[in-house]
């Protein structure tokens, strides 16, 4: 068995106040037995891409930096692993969406660039983010093999496919969504789960920010599609235990990996007519 804490909490300008928040909440769900602790979407900052501002631009920081080396110590003395969605300055001029992993012993495995930008009212991440150049990566963690699908990605269902297909027993995705389309996310997670036979975990944020409301509602998906655990609407640590050899009796009985035809999928790749 695993235990996974998602941990949705308000978030202000104040990025120091946010972090030593994200600290506090993650001494306490270790203290619960929690192995693996994922955040929402941008986890120590406000919710920035709201609005165009080159200003923000200087809430970005470097990956290993300052924010994952103080995590680092977290992670190494809970005994924990902890996901952590940031805003990353990869060079000057060049910023990604990215999720890092680091794993219990305090060391960094790698990290995601959100792949797939939206760009609409209230999310104008394209000025700020740039298309993730990382693929689809998995991490082998101290206590499963996780995959990131970052809120826009999980309705490209070729990266979960391509992330079960690595290995992944987990897709954790950390989000920022108001609950205008929590449907949506309910139903296309649950297909996701069900597709590739794994646990989804979902983080989303929560608040309300300058008037802008975040709903929460984080939750986490069996490989069967049935939601086990949701949260509600404000700061909250969800926790859950998994059993992930229920990933092994869902495929061994939905065989959809074993049945799968990739020589006649080249369409999928080709360019819209």
């Amino acid at each position: 068995m695993l235990k996974v804490g998602l941990i949705q909490m308000s978030c202000t300008k104040d990025k120091k106040g946010n972090l030593d928040k994200a600290i506090e909440l993650t001494k306490n769900a270790s203290s619960q037995g929690t192995n693996i602790i994922c955040f929402q979407e941008m986890f120590n900052l406000h919710w920035f891409p709201k609005n165009i501002e080159i200003s923000n631009f200087a809430l970005a920081e470097e990956i290993p930096g300052k924010t994952t080396q103080l995590m680092s110590e977290v992670a190494k003395k809970e005994k924990v692993v902890l996901i952590l969605p940031m805003f990353e300055k990869a060079e000057e001029g060049v910023y990604f969406n990215t999720t890092v992993v680091i794993d219990s012993n305090g060391k960094i495995p790698g990290k995601y660039r959100k792949n797939h930008i939206p760009h609409q009212p209230l999310w104008e991440e394209r000025f700020y983010f740039t298309l993730g150049n990382l693929g689809y990566p998995v991490f082998k963690t101290k206590f499963a093999t996780v995959g990131i699908q970052t809120c826009w990605d999980n309705f490209y269902p070729e990266g979960s496919r391509i992330l079960g297909l690595k290995g992944a027993q987990i897709i954790f995705a950390p989000t920022a969504c108001t609950f205008t389309f929590q449907a949506k996310w309910r139903k296309m997670l649950c297909a996701q789960a069900i597709a590739n036979n794994l646990f989804v975990a979902r983080v989303n944020r929560v608040g309300d920010e300058e008037g802008q409301k975040f709903h929460g509602g984080s939750m986490v998906i069996d490989p069967e599609g049935e939601i086990i655990a949701e949260a509600g609407d404000e700061d909250e640590i969800l926790l859950v235990d998994l059993d992930l050899e229920m990933i092994k009796e869902s495929r061994n009985i939905w065989t959809f990996y074993a049945n799968r035809r990739p020589e006649i999928y080249k369409e999928v790749i080709s360019p819209l007519p």
